[in-house]
Protein backbone atom coordinates (compact mmCIF):
# COMPACT_ATOMS: atom_id res chain seq x y z
CA UNK A 1 0.00 0.00 0.00
CA UNK A 2 1.22 3.46 -0.96
CA UNK A 3 0.74 6.75 0.97
CA UNK A 4 -0.17 9.92 -0.32
CA UNK A 5 1.74 12.98 0.79
CA UNK A 6 -0.65 14.06 3.25
CA UNK A 7 -1.40 10.72 5.03
CA UNK A 8 0.75 11.71 8.38
CA UNK A 9 -1.55 14.78 8.30
CA UNK A 10 -4.42 12.98 7.92
CA UNK A 11 -3.61 10.51 10.66
CA UNK A 12 -3.20 13.35 13.09
CA UNK A 13 -6.43 14.43 12.87
CA UNK A 14 -8.35 11.71 13.73
CA UNK A 15 -8.98 9.87 9.95
CA UNK A 16 -10.28 6.21 9.85
CA UNK A 17 -7.51 5.20 6.68
CA UNK A 18 -8.54 2.09 4.64
CA UNK A 19 -6.66 0.71 1.55
CA UNK A 20 -8.36 1.72 -1.28
CA UNK A 21 -7.14 1.38 -5.42
CA UNK A 22 -3.26 0.61 -3.75
CA UNK A 23 -3.22 3.60 -1.11
CA UNK A 24 -3.84 4.59 2.12
CA UNK A 25 -7.05 6.80 2.22
CA UNK A 26 -9.21 8.62 4.49
CA UNK A 27 -12.64 7.04 4.47
CA UNK A 28 -14.44 9.39 7.31
CA UNK A 29 -13.48 11.98 9.59
CA UNK A 30 -16.67 12.43 12.00
CA UNK A 31 -18.83 10.89 9.91
CA UNK A 32 -20.61 10.50 6.51
CA UNK A 33 -23.56 12.44 7.34
CA UNK A 34 -21.80 15.34 8.85
CA UNK A 35 -18.99 15.66 6.07
CA UNK A 36 -22.24 15.40 3.34
CA UNK A 37 -24.24 18.10 4.78
CA UNK A 38 -20.42 20.27 5.31
CA UNK A 39 -20.52 19.88 1.34
CA UNK A 40 -24.16 20.44 0.60
CA UNK A 41 -24.10 23.69 2.67
CA UNK A 42 -20.79 25.38 2.97
CA UNK A 43 -17.31 23.99 2.17
CA UNK A 44 -15.06 20.61 2.76
CA UNK A 45 -11.90 19.53 1.39
CA UNK A 46 -11.55 15.69 0.23
CA UNK A 47 -7.61 14.39 -0.57
CA UNK A 48 -8.02 12.52 -3.84
CA UNK A 49 -4.15 11.91 -4.70
CA UNK A 50 -4.51 8.66 -5.44
CA UNK A 51 -5.74 9.48 -9.19
CA UNK A 52 -3.58 9.27 -11.96
CA UNK A 53 -2.44 12.14 -13.71
CA UNK A 54 -0.99 11.45 -17.94
CA UNK A 55 0.54 14.27 -19.47
CA UNK A 56 0.28 13.96 -23.18
CA UNK A 57 1.91 16.04 -25.78
CA UNK A 58 3.47 16.62 -29.43
CA UNK A 59 2.07 17.49 -32.67
CA UNK A 60 -0.22 14.01 -32.99
CA UNK A 61 -1.32 14.20 -28.99
CA UNK A 62 -4.72 15.41 -30.49
CA UNK A 63 -4.77 12.73 -32.64
CA UNK A 64 -3.94 9.97 -29.93
CA UNK A 65 -6.38 11.48 -27.96
CA UNK A 66 -9.30 11.45 -30.94
CA UNK A 67 -8.59 8.29 -31.35
CA UNK A 68 -8.86 6.79 -28.08
CA UNK A 69 -11.25 8.76 -25.85
CA UNK A 70 -15.30 8.96 -27.33
CA UNK A 71 -15.08 13.15 -26.23
CA UNK A 72 -14.54 15.56 -29.29
CA UNK A 73 -10.79 17.14 -28.16
CA UNK A 74 -10.60 19.05 -30.44
CA UNK A 75 -13.39 21.20 -29.60
CA UNK A 76 -11.61 22.13 -26.51
CA UNK A 77 -9.98 25.18 -26.03
CA UNK A 78 -6.28 26.03 -23.76
CA UNK A 79 -7.90 26.00 -20.53
CA UNK A 80 -10.79 23.88 -21.35
CA UNK A 81 -11.49 20.53 -19.24
CA UNK A 82 -13.49 17.47 -20.79
CA UNK A 83 -15.27 14.19 -19.21
CA UNK A 84 -15.24 11.71 -21.35
CA UNK A 85 -14.19 7.90 -21.49
CA UNK A 86 -12.01 5.22 -22.94
CA UNK A 87 -14.23 2.79 -25.26
CA UNK A 88 -12.48 -0.62 -25.60
CA UNK A 89 -13.25 -2.92 -28.58
CA UNK A 90 -16.03 -5.23 -26.85
CA UNK A 91 -18.46 -2.61 -26.20
CA UNK A 92 -17.08 -1.54 -22.77
CA UNK A 93 -15.32 1.52 -21.13
CA UNK A 94 -11.82 0.99 -19.82
CA UNK A 95 -12.06 4.15 -17.65
CA UNK A 96 -13.62 7.37 -17.41
CA UNK A 97 -11.61 10.58 -17.29
CA UNK A 98 -11.15 14.40 -17.79
CA UNK A 99 -8.86 15.98 -20.47
CA UNK A 100 -7.41 18.97 -19.58
CA UNK A 101 -5.82 20.94 -22.64
CA UNK A 102 -3.08 22.90 -20.82
CA UNK A 103 -0.96 23.89 -24.39
CA UNK A 104 -1.43 23.98 -27.95
CA UNK A 105 0.17 20.82 -28.13
CA UNK A 106 -0.48 19.39 -24.29
CA UNK A 107 -3.13 17.58 -22.56
CA UNK A 108 -3.82 16.38 -18.93
CA UNK A 109 -5.69 13.31 -18.12
CA UNK A 110 -7.06 12.71 -15.13
CA UNK A 111 -7.87 8.98 -14.65
CA UNK A 112 -9.38 7.01 -11.67
CA UNK A 113 -6.69 5.19 -9.56
CA UNK A 114 -7.56 1.84 -9.61
CA UNK A 115 -6.84 1.96 -13.51
CA UNK A 116 -3.83 3.73 -13.92
CA UNK A 117 -1.23 0.45 -15.02
CA UNK A 118 -4.14 -0.45 -17.30
CA UNK A 119 -5.16 2.57 -18.26
CA UNK A 120 -1.28 3.44 -19.33
CA UNK A 121 -0.90 0.19 -21.29
CA UNK A 122 -4.13 0.69 -23.11
CA UNK A 123 -2.92 4.53 -24.06
CA UNK A 124 0.66 3.19 -25.25
CA UNK A 125 -0.86 0.23 -27.02
CA UNK A 126 -2.05 2.78 -29.64
CA UNK A 127 0.58 5.23 -29.32
CA UNK A 128 2.79 3.22 -31.20
CA UNK A 129 1.19 4.59 -33.97
CA UNK A 130 1.00 7.86 -33.06
CA UNK A 131 3.99 8.18 -31.27
CA UNK A 132 2.98 11.31 -28.75
CA UNK A 133 4.90 12.13 -26.12
CA UNK A 134 3.72 10.42 -22.81
CA UNK A 135 4.71 11.04 -19.52
CA UNK A 136 3.07 9.32 -16.24
CA UNK A 137 3.58 12.28 -13.22
CA UNK A 138 0.63 10.14 -10.86
CA UNK A 139 3.54 9.67 -8.32
CA UNK A 140 4.61 13.36 -8.43
CA UNK A 141 1.37 15.27 -8.15
CA UNK A 142 -1.48 15.57 -4.85
CA UNK A 143 -5.30 16.94 -5.61
CA UNK A 144 -7.30 18.78 -3.29
CA UNK A 145 -11.07 18.79 -4.07
CA UNK A 146 -12.43 22.04 -2.53
CA UNK A 147 -16.32 21.48 -2.87
CA UNK A 148 -19.35 23.39 -1.97
CA UNK A 149 -21.15 26.66 -1.99
CA UNK A 150 -18.60 28.74 -0.25
CA UNK A 151 -15.35 27.29 -1.36
CA UNK A 152 -15.57 30.77 -3.51
CA UNK A 153 -15.24 33.07 -1.22
CA UNK A 154 -13.39 30.76 1.27
CA UNK A 155 -10.77 30.31 -1.32
CA UNK A 156 -10.54 33.88 -3.03
CA UNK A 157 -8.02 35.18 -0.49
CA UNK A 158 -5.34 32.65 -1.25
CA UNK A 159 -5.37 33.67 -4.68
CA UNK A 160 -4.94 36.71 -7.32
CA UNK A 161 -7.38 34.67 -9.68
CA UNK A 162 -10.74 35.53 -9.73
CA UNK A 163 -12.32 32.75 -8.70
CA UNK A 164 -15.95 33.49 -9.14
CA UNK A 165 -14.79 33.82 -13.10
CA UNK A 166 -13.54 30.75 -13.73
CA UNK A 167 -16.73 28.75 -15.58
CA UNK A 168 -17.63 25.17 -14.67
CA UNK A 169 -14.75 22.63 -16.64
CA UNK A 170 -12.50 25.11 -17.22
CA UNK A 171 -9.33 25.63 -15.03
CA UNK A 172 -6.41 28.44 -14.72
CA UNK A 173 -2.79 27.67 -13.85
CA UNK A 174 -1.32 30.49 -10.97
CA UNK A 175 -0.99 31.41 -7.97
CA UNK A 176 -2.68 29.54 -4.91
CA UNK A 177 -1.88 29.72 -1.03
CA UNK A 178 1.67 31.12 -2.17
CA UNK A 179 2.58 28.94 -4.62
CA UNK A 180 2.67 29.09 -7.84
CA UNK A 181 1.87 27.48 -11.44
CA UNK A 182 -0.84 25.43 -9.12
CA UNK A 183 -4.15 24.17 -11.58
CA UNK A 184 -7.25 25.50 -10.45
CA UNK A 185 -10.02 23.20 -12.00
CA UNK A 186 -14.17 24.39 -11.47
CA UNK A 187 -14.70 20.54 -11.89
CA UNK A 188 -15.99 18.16 -8.57
CA UNK A 189 -17.66 15.24 -8.00
CA UNK A 190 -20.39 16.40 -5.48
CA UNK A 191 -22.54 18.94 -7.27
CA UNK A 192 -22.49 21.54 -4.46
CA UNK A 193 -19.27 23.69 -6.38
CA UNK A 194 -16.16 24.26 -6.15
CA UNK A 195 -12.43 23.18 -7.34
CA UNK A 196 -10.29 20.89 -7.88
CA UNK A 197 -6.60 22.03 -7.16
CA UNK A 198 -3.13 19.87 -8.72
CA UNK A 199 -0.32 20.92 -6.82
CA UNK A 200 3.74 18.72 -6.82
CA UNK A 201 3.51 16.73 -3.19
CA UNK A 202 6.08 18.97 -1.96
CA UNK A 203 3.65 22.01 -1.97
CA UNK A 204 0.50 20.52 -0.60
CA UNK A 205 1.40 20.48 3.21
CA UNK A 206 1.65 24.18 2.60
CA UNK A 207 -1.91 24.41 0.55
CA UNK A 208 -3.46 22.31 2.80
CA UNK A 209 -2.87 24.49 5.92
CA UNK A 210 -3.49 27.72 3.99
CA UNK A 211 -6.52 26.06 3.05
CA UNK A 212 -8.07 25.42 6.62
CA UNK A 213 -6.90 29.07 7.70
CA UNK A 214 -8.64 30.92 5.05
CA UNK A 215 -11.58 28.60 5.44
CA UNK A 216 -12.10 29.03 9.40
CA UNK A 217 -14.93 31.16 9.26
CA UNK A 218 -16.75 29.15 6.78
CA UNK A 219 -17.04 26.15 8.88
CA UNK A 220 -14.71 24.42 6.62
CA UNK A 221 -13.52 20.21 7.71
CA UNK A 222 -11.86 17.75 6.01
CA UNK A 223 -14.03 14.73 4.00
CA UNK A 224 -13.69 11.45 3.24
CA UNK A 225 -14.11 9.06 0.38
CA UNK A 226 -17.24 7.79 1.76
CA UNK A 227 -19.01 11.22 1.69
CA UNK A 228 -17.26 11.42 -1.53
CA UNK A 229 -19.18 8.34 -2.58
CA UNK A 230 -22.33 9.57 -1.10
CA UNK A 231 -22.67 12.94 -2.74
CA UNK A 232 -21.78 11.72 -6.22
CA UNK A 233 -24.83 9.25 -6.03
CA UNK A 234 -27.09 11.56 -5.04
CA UNK A 235 -26.11 13.46 -8.47
CA UNK A 236 -25.83 10.32 -10.50
CA UNK A 237 -22.35 10.66 -11.33
CA UNK A 238 -21.50 6.99 -12.73
CA UNK A 239 -18.70 5.56 -10.68
CA UNK A 240 -15.89 3.45 -12.37
CA UNK A 241 -16.30 -0.01 -11.50
CA UNK A 242 -19.64 -0.28 -9.75
CA UNK A 243 -22.38 1.60 -12.53
CA UNK A 244 -19.55 1.63 -15.34
CA UNK A 245 -16.11 -0.89 -16.40
CA UNK A 246 -15.43 -3.11 -19.45
CA UNK A 247 -18.65 -4.82 -19.57
CA UNK A 248 -20.79 -1.66 -19.66
CA UNK A 249 -21.43 0.49 -22.63
CA UNK A 250 -21.15 4.20 -22.75
CA UNK A 251 -24.61 4.47 -24.30
CA UNK A 252 -25.96 1.60 -21.84
CA UNK A 253 -24.91 4.02 -18.88
CA UNK A 254 -26.58 7.40 -20.35
CA UNK A 255 -23.47 8.75 -21.60
CA UNK A 256 -24.37 9.36 -24.96
CA UNK A 257 -23.53 12.83 -24.37
CA UNK A 258 -19.78 12.32 -23.66
CA UNK A 259 -20.23 9.45 -26.88
CA UNK A 260 -19.04 11.83 -30.11
CA UNK A 261 -19.76 9.93 -33.97
CA UNK A 262 -18.03 13.22 -35.35
CA UNK A 263 -14.96 11.72 -35.37
CA UNK A 264 -13.10 8.06 -35.36
CA UNK A 265 -12.42 6.39 -32.11
CA UNK A 266 -12.14 2.89 -31.06
CA UNK A 267 -15.48 0.94 -31.23
CA UNK A 268 -17.39 4.09 -32.85
CA UNK A 269 -18.96 1.70 -35.38
CA UNK A 270 -20.20 -0.44 -32.89
CA UNK A 271 -21.63 2.01 -30.54
CA UNK A 272 -22.96 4.09 -33.15
CA UNK A 273 -25.13 1.31 -34.36
CA UNK A 274 -26.32 0.48 -29.96
CA UNK A 275 -27.18 4.21 -30.38
CA UNK A 276 -29.53 4.10 -33.31
CA UNK A 277 -30.97 0.51 -32.60
CA UNK A 278 -30.79 1.58 -28.39
CA UNK A 279 -29.30 -0.66 -26.39
CA UNK A 280 -30.80 -4.15 -24.82
CA UNK A 281 -30.11 -2.94 -21.18
CA UNK A 282 -29.86 0.82 -19.70
CA UNK A 283 -28.56 2.02 -16.52
CA UNK A 284 -31.49 3.94 -14.49
CA UNK A 285 -31.99 5.53 -11.17
CA UNK A 286 -34.76 4.68 -8.28
CA UNK A 287 -35.99 6.03 -5.41
CA UNK A 288 -37.09 3.55 -2.52
CA UNK A 289 -40.89 4.11 -1.08
CA UNK A 290 -40.39 2.41 2.10
CA UNK A 291 -37.26 2.58 4.36
CA UNK A 292 -34.29 0.68 3.41
CA UNK A 293 -30.79 0.75 1.98
CA UNK A 294 -29.93 -0.40 -1.06
CA UNK A 295 -26.36 -2.04 -1.98
CA UNK A 296 -24.13 -2.78 -5.00
CA UNK A 297 -25.21 -6.55 -5.55
CA UNK A 298 -28.50 -6.59 -4.59
CA UNK A 299 -31.93 -7.93 -6.84
CA UNK A 300 -33.66 -5.58 -9.13
CA UNK A 301 -37.17 -7.37 -9.69
CA UNK A 302 -40.33 -6.81 -11.18
CA UNK A 303 -43.91 -6.84 -10.38
CA UNK A 304 -43.91 -10.97 -10.99
CA UNK A 305 -40.92 -11.24 -8.47
CA UNK A 306 -38.52 -11.76 -10.96
CA UNK A 307 -35.12 -10.84 -10.78
CA UNK A 308 -34.52 -7.90 -13.87
CA UNK A 309 -31.13 -6.67 -13.18
CA UNK A 310 -29.08 -5.86 -10.22
CA UNK A 311 -27.83 -2.63 -8.29
CA UNK A 312 -24.37 -0.69 -9.07
CA UNK A 313 -24.73 2.08 -6.12
CA UNK A 314 -26.96 2.79 -3.67
CA UNK A 315 -27.16 4.31 -0.35
CA UNK A 316 -29.22 5.86 2.09
CA UNK A 317 -29.24 9.54 0.47
CA UNK A 318 -28.57 12.20 3.54
CA UNK A 319 -30.36 15.04 1.49
CA UNK A 320 -33.29 13.50 0.63
CA UNK A 321 -33.49 11.01 3.78
CA UNK A 322 -34.38 7.72 1.41
CA UNK A 323 -33.13 5.27 -0.37
CA UNK A 324 -31.65 5.85 -3.70
CA UNK A 325 -29.56 3.92 -6.32
CA UNK A 326 -28.94 3.33 -9.73
CA UNK A 327 -28.87 -0.15 -11.56
CA UNK A 328 -28.93 -2.06 -15.14
CA UNK A 329 -32.52 -3.30 -16.53
CA UNK A 330 -33.96 -4.29 -19.71
CA UNK A 331 -35.26 -1.08 -21.78
CA UNK A 332 -39.11 -1.93 -21.16
CA UNK A 333 -38.30 -1.05 -17.24
CA UNK A 334 -36.02 2.32 -18.01
CA UNK A 335 -39.31 4.70 -18.68
CA UNK A 336 -38.79 7.17 -16.03
CA UNK A 337 -42.22 6.03 -13.55
CA UNK A 338 -41.95 2.45 -14.08
CA UNK A 339 -42.17 0.62 -10.44
CA UNK A 340 -39.74 -1.72 -9.77
CA UNK A 341 -38.66 -3.59 -6.31
CA UNK A 342 -34.84 -3.53 -5.00
CA UNK A 343 -34.66 -7.10 -2.82
CA UNK A 344 -33.13 -5.65 0.32
CA UNK A 345 -32.08 -8.89 2.57
CA UNK A 346 -35.41 -10.80 3.09
CA UNK A 347 -37.70 -8.34 1.97
CA UNK A 348 -38.51 -6.73 -1.53
CA UNK A 349 -38.79 -3.19 -1.10
CA UNK A 350 -40.98 -1.22 -3.61
CA UNK A 351 -39.17 1.40 -5.54
CA UNK A 352 -39.47 4.09 -8.65
CA UNK A 353 -37.65 5.04 -11.78
CA UNK A 354 -36.83 8.72 -11.40
CA UNK A 355 -34.86 10.79 -13.34
CA UNK A 356 -30.96 12.40 -12.33
CA UNK A 357 -29.87 14.18 -10.63
CA UNK A 358 -31.87 12.78 -7.44
CA UNK A 359 -30.35 15.74 -5.13
CA UNK A 360 -31.53 18.82 -7.22
CA UNK A 361 -29.94 21.87 -5.08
Amino acid sequence: MKNIALNDIHMAIGAKMVPFAGYHMPVQYEGVTIEHQTVRESVGVFDVSHMGEFLVSGENALALLQKITSNDVSKLEIGDAQYSCFPNEDNGIVDDLICYRIKENEYLLVVNASNIEKDWNWISKFNETFEAELKNISEEYSLLAIQGPKAIVAMQSLSSINLSEIPFYTFKIGDFAGIENVIISATGYTGSGGFEIYCKNEEVIQIWDKVFEAGADYGIKPIGLAARDTLRLEMGYCLYGNDIDDATSPIQAGLGWITKFTKDFVNAEALAKEKVHKPERCLVAFELKERGIPRNGYDIINGDGISIGNVTSGTMSPSLQKGIGMGYVPRMYAKVGTQIQIQVRKKAIPATIVKLPFYKG
